[in-house]
């Protein structure tokens, strides 16, 4: 190479052009979608690929709930709405206060319904937020990053290592720096995107599906979950309500009068009154 050359950047896996979808646009709308359809087939696969470092994460995750620690998802852009959602999605599920499952995005609360311009190049961001919120050596930091460059995901990951927190990614490229970075690497190769670089598409499906299958699996080993009825429910509205008292009929094998005011005298958990039903 010259003196005067700079050395062509490797492209991450996740801007490498598909083969398979190069004449996209010039395709029927039918075909146009069995293509999109045909390419996230190949994600499950990815994912079931990746099962050690899962169970690996669960085990992390579980021992760290256990203690009395908490559970940080971060990331930018769709990563970080992904890992907002399921971090959403688990006191109205499994009953856990919401402090226990936090969600940390690239840009702030505004950014969860729309773009915020350069917030995943700031790499002091996501330690200055983890920090705000008292990150320490009991808790554990899920970084998630599809490409497994982007700074704001990449700081949160090695900030944890450096205050003693369980250190785990999820990304789509193998030998990232996300991915040498973690303590616990879960890598599911999902291949090129069927629009170059979009990885809302595979990459996110990948990592929703990581997400829940890891949050699932952690709850349950907590006892949130009872055979696969979610005794940890909270009932807020009236769709849990119905839940709530459908579980404690078949749990408690008692009438609906009897469990719908179990559940009202509980406060609507239906750990605490499943608890006094099989008491009496």
């Amino acid at each position: 190479m010259a003196a005067d050359e700079t050395p062509t950047p490797r492209r991450p896996v996740t801007e490498a052009p598909n083969p398979r979808t190069a004449d996209l646009d010039q395709l029927p709308v039918g075909e146009l979608v069995q293509r999109i359809l045909d390419e996230d087939a190949r994600v499950s696969a990815a994912v079931r690929a990746a099962r050690p470092a899962l169970e690996l994460a669960c085990l992390a995750l579980v021992e760290a709930l256990d203690s009395g620690g908490r559970w940080f998802n971060v990331g930018a852009g769709t990563s970080g709405r992904l890992g907002a959602l399921d971090a959403a999605e688990i006191p109205p599920t499994f009953g856990l206060d919401p402090q226990r499952v936090q969600a940390v995005i690239a840009g702030g609360p505004p950014a969860l319904i729309g773009p915020v311009e350069g917030a995943e190049d700031d790499l002091a961001a996501a330690p200055r937020e983890l920090d705000k919120l008292g990150l320490g050596p009991s808790d554990a930091v899920v970084a998630l990053s599809a490409s497994g460059r982007t700074p704001f995901a990449l700081a949160a990951l090695e900030h944890a290592r450096r205050r003693g927190a369980r250190a785990i990614a999820i990304t789509c490229a193998p030998e990232s720096p996300l991915a040498k970075a973690a303590e616990i690497a879960i890598v599911a190769v999902v291949g090129p995107e069927v629009i170059a670089g979009s990885t809302r598409m595979k990459g996110g499906l990948a990592q929703k599906m990581i997400l829940h299958t890891l949050s699932t699996a952690v709850m349950v080993r907590l006892g949130r979950v009872h055979g696969n009825l979610m005794t940890g429910l909270v009932a807020v509205n009236s769709k849990l309500t119905e839940r709530g008292v459908r579980i404690l009929c078949e749990l408690a094998h008692v009438d609906r009068a009897r469990a719908a005011r179990a559940l009202d005298e509980a406060g609507g958990s239906v750990e605490k009154a499943l608890a006094e039903l099989m008491g009496e």
